[in-house]
């Protein structure tokens, strides 16, 4: 039976660049998912009959809110839904899905690299038929239709059981769950050299992911252990709970410490990664050393003619803007097309649907390419492991050979979270009052060159989007950026950026934060952070 219930709007379903994120007691709220989703599907034209993919990555409540989304689509007029078994999909997963079944969209349950549980986060986002996140058009759409929503039409009785591979009916609309690896699995293997990796195994190459007791262990499980054949208990919290075992699925160097301390021990394997929450981003660590999600980008784009997905050279390289210029110097070197977008990846959806980028990259621990529309967690830690297969050197001897081919973008991200929200602001709107008046100025010794707020000016739909950073750069290329996260879902989260180019190899080897000690003050004397924030230091460095 389809009913339609009445219902009233809730004033905060404002979908950020990762959807619509909040507190699970507020997703709890009477009809307050159903509002949201509704709401999705009232604003677009011409799913009818058409395939819609569901699924999550596994956190508290993401059961409940799927069987909400099935009933939801059956009633509005989809002709089938494709479920991850249980659930489960990760982001990456539902792209390729999207794009190989030629769905019209898909929903994603997921806050990404959020912490999940009974008082956590949760998310909805809605993905278009290109496999990417919905452009901003959609999204201030929804926003509208979520403020006057007045009703939501429901399927009702029946039983949709998502834990049982193949299809059911309900309502008209076929319900195909599937599984949630496979696919995924296939794609990886068209792209890179799984024999190869095999020998690497073969030989005596150690690796130890973390999955996180995320979305990923089931993927990283099939594919690393038993299809590449790494030694059995290479993936570690392989398991997807709906809290992630009381951990926070961010790949960082503070809630991944346990690998990072490993991989510096002197029990360490060859390679460490992680992934987080939903499967888009990674962390990569080789035996001694960190490679910083920059680094890593560039150094992907460098080596991806190694790999068979990518043997016939890459189109461009794109990057957050946020993010070291370290890419830049790859892209120019192989006489490529190099693009600085805003913070979030479906500004990259552009540049890879008009075949003028290949790998994308955020500073933010997130890598992809062409091959879905959402950065790829696990597609970076195959792509490593194919450069390695190939190269046959340690992560520290590719690293070092490429700083002292193209420089080393020394690089560090400062992140105060939960920040009131109007001191974070008040902090952005000060900065932008003066901007005008920096270039000239000295801080920390060092002299302002030029300072902006950054806008993107979109080369192939020719948009604009403005207000996306405060970037101050000093001589050398040197340069802070100050920017607001959306991710959170509590207070503000203010991000400090540094960078500084080092072109000597002599000079490549030193610790990170001694090296842009200059700049941390620099930024420190240019916003007050202390005095606006009443922060003594971040929250966490990476």
């Amino acid at each position: 039976m389809i009913r339609t219930v009445p219902t009233t709007p809730y004033p905060d379903q404002k979908p950020g660049t990762s959807g619509l994120r909040k507190k699970v007691p507020v997703f709890q709220q009477p009809n307050y998912p159903e509002n949201f989703i509704q709401s999705v599907f009232d604003v677009l034209e011409g799913f009818a009959g058409r395939t819609l993919v569901v699924g999550g990555d596994g956190r508290y409540l993401n059961r409940e809110v799927i069987d909400k989304a099935i009933r939801i689509a059956a009633a509005n007029g989809f002709g089938k839904v494709i479920v991850g078994q249980g659930g489960i999909l990760s982001t990456p997963a539902a792209s390729n899905l999207i794009r190989k079944y030629k769905a019209f969209g898909g929903l994603i349950l997921s806050a990404s690299h959020n912490p999940g549980g009974p008082h956590e986060d949760f998310g909805i986002k809605y993905n278009i038929g290109n496999g990417g996140p919905a452009p901003e058009k959609v999204t201030e759409a929804v926003f509208a239709r979520s403020k006057v929503i007045d009703r939501y039409r429901i399927a009702e009785g029946g039983t949709v059981d998502i834990d049982r591979i193949g299809e059911t009916g309900l309502e008209g609309m076929a319900v195909e769950v599937i599984d949630p690896v496979a696919d995924y699995a296939a794609l990886m293997e068209s792209l890179f050299d799984f024999e190869a990796i095999r020998s690497l195994f073969r030989s005596g190459f150690r690796i130890v992911f973390d999955a996180m007791h995320a979305v990923t262990g089931p993927y990283a499980t099939e594919i690393l252990e038993r299809r590449l054949g790494a030694p059995a208990g290479s993936v570690r919290n392989n398991v997807p709970l709906p809290d992630f075992g009381g951990h926070h699925p961010d790949p960082n160097l503070v809630h991944a410490k346990a690998l990072y301390d490993l991989m510096m021990s002197p029990e360490a394997p060859d390679f460490g990664a992680a992934s987080d929450g939903d499967g888009d981003r990674n962390l990569i660590i080789g035996r001694g050393i960190f490679v910083t999600p920059s680094d890593s980008l560039a150094l992907l784009a460098a080596n991806a003619h190694l790999a068979p997905g990518y043997r016939g050279g890459l189109k461009g390289v794109a990057r957050s803007m946020p993010t070291s210029a370290a890419a830049d110097r790859v892209a120019e070197k192989l006489g490529i097309g190099i693009y600085e977008t805003p913070t979030g990846w479906k500004f990259f959806g552009n540049l890879l649907d008009a075949g003028m980028a290949t790998i994308c990259g955020e500073e933010s621990a997130g890598t992809g390419s062409d091959h879905v529309r959402e950065k790829d967690g696990l597609w970076a830690v195959l792509l490593w492991l194919n450069i390695l297969a190939a190269r046959r050197q340690s992560v520290a001897e590719i690293v070092r050979g490429h700083w002292r081919e193209y420089g080393r973008n020394y690089y560090s991200r400062h992140d105060y979270e939960e920040v009131d929200a109007a001191a974070a602001n008040g902090l952005i709107d000060d900065l932008r009052g003066k901007l005008a008046a920096l270039p000239g100025l000295k801080f920390a010794g060092l002299v302002v060159e030029a300072a902006d707020d950054f806008a993107y000016h979109d080369p192939v739909d020719g948009s604009v989007t403005e207000r996306q950073g405060i970037r101050v750069i000093f001589a050398g290329g040197s340069r802070v950026v100050f920017r607001l996260s959306g991710t959170g879902t509590s207070g503000a989260t203010l991000r400090v950026y540094i960078e500084r180019y080092e072109p000597d190899p002599e000079l490549q080897g030193q610790e990170t934060q001694a090296a842009l000690a200059d700049l941390i003050r620099a930024a420190e004397e240019i916003a007050g952070i202390r005095l606006r924030t009443g922060r003594d230091a971040p929250s966490v460095i990476t």
